[in-house]
């Protein structure tokens, strides 16, 4: 397992386990990281990422990213 950020760009991945308090979890949850469910890092500038998540693309900065693990 490896957190998001260092993920290579354009790669589909799973996400295996996602951390950080239970407010976290749920609001990566409402933005459609959940466990077993496929994201591809689109583009990262500066630690933050651009990630395609069931069709939409949501910007996630840094430390978001370092909580999901795929």
């Amino acid at each position: 397992m490896i957190p998001l950020v260092v993920a290579t760009p354009g790669e589909e991945l799973v996400i295996k386990k996602i951390g950080g308090s239970e407010e976290v979890k749920r609001h990566l949850a409402n933005l459609g990281f959940n466990v077993g469910g496929t994201v591809t890092v689109i583009n990262s500038l500066a630690g933050n990422l651009i990630i395609k998540v069931k069709e939409s693309r949501i910007a996630v900065n840094e430390d978001m990213a370092r909580r999901i693990m795929v």
